[in-house]
């Protein structure tokens, strides 16, 4: 039975009752620890990427108001959408991305040791996070083991512990998920346009349900907890000076 009380977190709304009906079908995920709340987004440039990524930040703060929810943006490319927040404490670009992680993986370890008793939600979001890994994969590749490892432990101990992440990417490619990791995202979203072969990487059993489907900007499709599969329409926030200012406070906070 669902519990009505659980936080849930609304992705948009279903394409084809949206296209067909007109109707605004809501496609929500429970975001509460009983269930895999870790997203993974895809999807090349002009799909809408960045624009579902600014939703989802502003949805999964709005969805856990209630529950001191902390909230750390990775932004390794420093990308105009998110320019605003440059100055908050939880924001983090370049490569001092890797102290976002450093910090949420932190905290992960101390709850799993008992050491930290706290459950509030504790979510890292990355953006472009397949482009900082090939990046620092050139420079040290020591150094990408040790984050990709950190994202790992985050990925299989963080649902019961409250600490989530959200990455970001064009390709989700083997190279930098390593041991099956992309099988630990409980929301898979792939936006727009893509090529067959990141369907083929991110959706390996559902590709006839992908065939031949076209997907414009702010369209495609996700995939919740590995076995429901449904399409996407992520519409237009009507009011996006207070997506902005809750973000903002959010990452403010110290």
């Amino acid at each position: 039975m669902m519990n009505s009380k659980a936080p849930r977190l609304a992705l948009g709304y279903d394409l084809d009752a949206w296209a067909n009906f007109r109707e605004k079908e809501p496609i929500e995920i429970d975001i509460s620890p009983s269930e895999n709340s870790h997203i993974l987004l895809c999807g090349m440039s002009g799909s809408g990427k960045s624009y579902q990524e600014h939703q989802l930040l502003y949805r999964l703060i709005r969805a856990e108001q209630d529950r001191d929810g902390e909230y750390y943006f990775a932004d390794y490319k420093g990308d105009d959408s998110f320019s605003y927040l440059r100055g908050c404490p939880r924001y983090y670009t370049y490569k001092n991305t890797l102290t976002a992680l450093d910090i949420v993986h932190s905290r992960l370890i101390a709850r799993q040791s008992g050491e930290d008793a706290t459950r509030n939600p504790v979510t890292l979001v990355w953006d472009e996070y397949m482009a900082q890994a090939l990046n620092l994969m050139n420079e040290d590749r020591k150094a990408a083991a040790v984050m990709m490892n950190k994202v790992s432990e985050i990925l299989l101990l963080g649902r019961s512990l409250s600490v989530r992440i959200s990455i970001s990417c064009q390709r989700a490619d083997a190279i930098a998920f390593p041991a099956g990791s992309r099988l630990n995202y409980g929301v898979i979203i792939v936006c727009g346009a893509a090529v067959r072969s990141i369907y083929e990487m991110l959706l390996p059993d559902h590709m006839e349900q992908v065939k031949g489907r076209q997907f414009g900007r702010g369209e495609g499709v996700v995939l919740l907890q590995g076995s429901t599969l449904r399409y996407l329409k992520v519409p237009a926030v009507r009011d996006e000076a207070r997506m902005r200012q809750t973000c903002l406070e959010a990452l403010s906070r110290e």
